[in-house]
């Protein structure tokens, strides 16, 4: 026979419940009307002593009825499980106050001492070891190497995170310093009480690093994600203090090694935080990256929140254009008025009715044309524009020969220019002995121009160029081209070595090829173009048309204007960086799109990739691709520590260059997990309160008094019924009580 470790009280009655409740009020019924027949008895004793057996004998009776019995039973307790969550954090990595070990050797530690009182828990409870961060993951044991490695913490989240299992949750044990960078980053919100109340367990926690640390960081930072050229931009940012004392802060604003904005901030004791502003005005456009930095001092928990990186995108308000017009034309006029109405261009634009050989009888302020301001511009104001177009401009009239040097060292610094055809212009105006000659894509042959109409032909390289780019399809483009109208007149010239003619003259021949209609190149950092007719402004007469060649003067000029000035979508290897701010240890990766010379893909290009360090310049590392069908490829380096890097790409076809191009990447020198140091056992006191757990401290090296779940009972062999009614002394029980009722009775004359 097996042996039987518990029992309990059942039923045995085969009655169903209806008959069971019937039978309990007809026995209810019994004593009412027993309490009723005798409520003209004055003598208590002889009433209650009635009653009391009628009550007797119809407990008695529902006994034997509902036949009890004991169920002996085989069960068994079921362990219930305990929770211990180590924060895994990178905060724990910081030092404890006065720099001895780390907080997460203060957590190993504490493990270690409270070892036997955990052990003793586990004949009624399972231990279950979790370390958390970002994630929950769980610890082979209590001695587990346990890496503070993660740039977030999530309590809450991991404490709803815990495994269900089989068995019940009885309750929670967290070690950790409460830096949460998470849904408790602010505190214990409604939102985070209601949470914690639905876990169900008590939550008991040991609060690591309490002590106060000496430390500086630069704990956030804000500016808009991109700016304006030549606009000041401002930078903010909080510096956090701890155990400082009172020191004066130097606080610096970089770019890639180069000082743009410093302030020293005064830090007095009481002083936690501070808000900093600093501001700069940048003057290129493109993606840079900029560093704001703090001295590290001695005795400081960590030098990775001192330093704080990031991508700056500027970019152009509008594409700021000089327009110099040497005469009134209709081709000057469907181009200005063009450039006017471009939401994205400012216009600055010169006519010259006005020379400094006139002579007016008059003085000067009763002059309502000024006389051309060369000085001004060439001199001063040359940097500050985008784009520079001479339309039929006469340069020697003006004795500019002593300017034409800013203008050529301009585009060779990154500006663009632009010559349009007419009588003044390329030979004609005299350029070809100029400083000019040396950046235009095209060189005057002496001859004179033509006046003859002619259909300009788009050339293979006009095909697929986006200047030239009327449609996506390339038959499209080539047949909206072809349906324009033809032009009266070309300055004769040819392409110099190097050009790209996109748009040609089918029949004028220069020098064994035909003469070119639209030419551009690369000079320097910057880039020209030529366009040898002072007639484009016939294109606008296709606005009468329908379909995508009513728009091609516009669409021309736009998207020359955009090519002059590099505008990124529009070269032909290009840099695009898929994070521009990364964590620390997070690799850098790129994607590199190389393109040929008319930007079809060059799909097997060779990709020479370089991970260059912004400050020094120096090469850290270095890959060499294929470019895949589309042109592209991507492009990966593992981190190469706190910093600004470019990713710097050239690619070549066949040996043939394709150019290059480059972005920036920020590697992060800390996260809010590494800028806060600060361990906050007030927030741990208020969860274990808030869960009806306790609250302890890492180094009073004791746990904290556990409010644990009850393990669970559950039957787990065989069980036996065992009915008590068949016993004699129920049956006895209930004749003494009836029978004596009715003796009783009659005695008393009630029967």
């Amino acid at each position: 026979m097996e042996r039987f470790n518990d029992w309990k009280l059942v039923f045995l009655s085969p009655w169903p419940t209806w008959a069971v409740a019937l039978l309990a009020a007809a026995a209810l019924a019994g004593v009412v009307f027993c309490a009723l027949g005798l409520r003209k008895e004055r003598r208590r004793l002889r009433r209650y002593g009635l009653v009391g057996l009628r009550v007797l004998s119809m407990l008695t009776l529902l006994f034997l009825l509902l036949e009890p019995g004991i169920r002996h039973l085989q069960t068994a307790t079921v362990k219930g499980r305990l929770a211990v969550l180590v924060d895994g954090s990178a905060s724990m990595s910081l030092p404890l106050d006065g720099g001895k070990g780390s907080r997460i050797a203060e957590v190993s530690a504490y493990l270690q001492a409270v070892e036997p009182a955990l052990r003793a828990l586990e004949d009624r409870y399972t231990l279950e070891f979790h370390r958390y961060g970002e994630n929950l993951t769980p610890l082979p044991g209590a001695h587990a190497v346990i890496p503070a490695e993660d740039e977030a913490t999530d309590l809450l989240g991991a404490l709803e995170a815990l495994p269900k299992g089989s068995r019940k949750l009885a309750g929670i044990l967290v070690v950790g310093d409460g830096a949460d960078t998470a849904s408790l980053r602010d505190g214990m919100t409604r939102e985070a009480r209601e949470r914690l109340r639905g876990l169900g367990v008590a939550v008991s926690t040991v609060t690591v690093g309490e002590g106060r640390v000496r430390d500086l960081a630069i704990e956030s930072l804000r500016v808009e994600d991109f700016a304006f050229v030549r606009n000041t931009v401002e930078v903010e940012l909080t510096l956090a203090a701890s155990g400082m004392g009172s020191i004066d802060v130097p606080v610096v604003l970089e770019q890639e090694g180069e000082v743009l904005a410093q302030r020293t901030v005064p830090l007095r004791p009481g002083d936690e935080r501070r808000t900093v502003k600093l501001s700069f005005v940048p003057d290129r456009i493109g993606e840079f990256v900029f560093t704001v930095s703090v001295p590290v001092y001695e005795g400081e928990a960590t030098a990775a929140n001192n330093k704080e990186s990031f991508v700056l995108k500027v970019i152009r308000d509008r594409v700021r254009t000089l327009h110099v017009v040497g005469r009134p034309s209709w081709d000057q006029r469907f181009l200005r008025t063009h450039l006017r109405n471009d939401p994205n261009v400012d216009l600055v634009s010169f006519y010259i009715l006005r020379t400094q050989q006139d002579q007016p009888r008059a003085s000067e302020n009763e002059l309502s044309l000024i006389p051309f301001p060369v000085d001004e511009i060439f001199e001063k104001q040359l940097w500050s524009f985008d784009l520079v177009v001479f339309q039929n401009f006469n340069y020697r009239p003006y004795r500019m020969d002593r300017y034409l040097p800013n203008l050529r060292r301009y585009v060779e610094e990154g500006g663009g220019f632009v010559m349009i055809g007419g009588e003044n212009s390329f030979g004609e105006g005299g350029y070809d002995q100029s400083p000019l000659a040396e950046i235009l894509p095209v060189e005057s042959l002496g001859a004179a121009a033509s006046e003859e109409l002619f259909a300009p032909r788009l050339t293979e390289a006009g095909l697929r160029h986006p200047i030239t780019q009327l449609a996506a399809a390339s038959e499209t483009t080539r047949a909206l081209w072809e349906a324009l109208p033809e032009l009266p007149g070309i300055n004769i010239t040819r392409a110099k070595p190097g050009a790209q003619v996109l748009i040609d003259h089918p029949h004028v021949v220069a020098g064994g090829a035909n003469a070119p209609v639209v030419a551009v190149a690369e000079v320097g950092r910057g880039r020209t173009m030529a366009v040898t007719t002072d007639a484009t402004w016939y294109w606008s007469m296709a606005a009468a048309q329908s379909g995508e060649a009513s728009r091609a003067y516009e669409r021309f000029w736009s998207q020359a204007i955009r090519w002059l000035v590099r505008d990124p979508d529009l070269t032909q290897v290009r840099v695009q960086a898929t994070q521009r701010s990364v964590p620390p240890k997070a690799p850098l990766s790129a994607i590199v799109t190389a393109r040929r010379s008319d930007y079809s893909p060059a799909a097997g290009a060779l990709v020479h990739a370089e991970l260059i360090d912004a400050e020094t310049g120096q090469k850290v590392a270095e890959e060499r691709l294929e470019a895949g069908p589309e042109g592209s490829v991507r492009v990966e380096f593992a981190s190469p520590g706190v910093g600004a890097y470019k990713v710097v790409a050239s690619a070549e076809e066949g040996g043939v260059p394709l150019g290059s191009g480059q972005d920036v990447i920020a590697v992060r020198a800390s996260t809010l997990e590494r800028s806060e140091v600060r361990a906050k056992p007030e927030l741990l006191q208020e969860i274990a309160e808030l869960t009806g757990g306790q609250s302890v401290k890492s180094s009073e090296r004791k746990l904290p008094a556990l409010s644990l779940l009850e393990p669970e009972v559950v039957e787990v062999g065989r069980s036996e019924d065992r009915p008590v009614w068949d016993r004699f002394w129920p049956i006895l029980l209930l004749a003494a009580t009836l029978g004596g009722e009715w003796i009783l009775r009659r005695r008393w004359g009630y029967a």
